[in-house]
């Protein structure tokens, strides 16, 4: 049971982290709109910056409860967070190259937590 508290914890602090692509999105469309001048830009680079600070704190305490190898291989889901970002945020499309490189992905991290848990 515990180890599936350090996964969930694990996986929450990847979804947190996912949220920089969101906000850079964010702030390259307002750059965009308004230029420099539209303090909507540096409302969306602090909440990058914020998300940066509180993954690093939660990746210092992950990283005691797993091998590097384990924890590394996980930080790969964020490609699929963002992919889920993307989609349900701000609308765009998954193509057939795209959802079979997220198979791909998970399927990696999968074997790898697997072959973790059996040595």
């Amino acid at each position: 049971m515990e180890k599936i508290k350090d996964y969930l914890f694990l996986h929450l602090s990847i979804m947190i982290f996912s949220f920089t692509s969101v906000f850079s999105k964010m702030a390259s469309q307002e750059f965009n709109a308004g230029g420099l001048k539209n303090y909507r830009v540096y409302l969306f680079i602090s909440l990058m910056i914020l998300v940066c600070f509180v993954y690093a704190i939660c990746w210092q305490k992950i990283i005691k409860k797993f091998d590097l190898h384990i924890g590394f291989a996980n930080r790969s889901v964020y490609l699929i967070w963002s992919q889920i970002w993307a989609v349900s945020i701000f609308g765009e499309h998954l193509s057939a190259r795209n959802v079979i490189g997220l198979f791909v992905v998970l399927a990696g991290v999968i074997i790898v937590a697997l072959n973790g848990e059996t040595q």
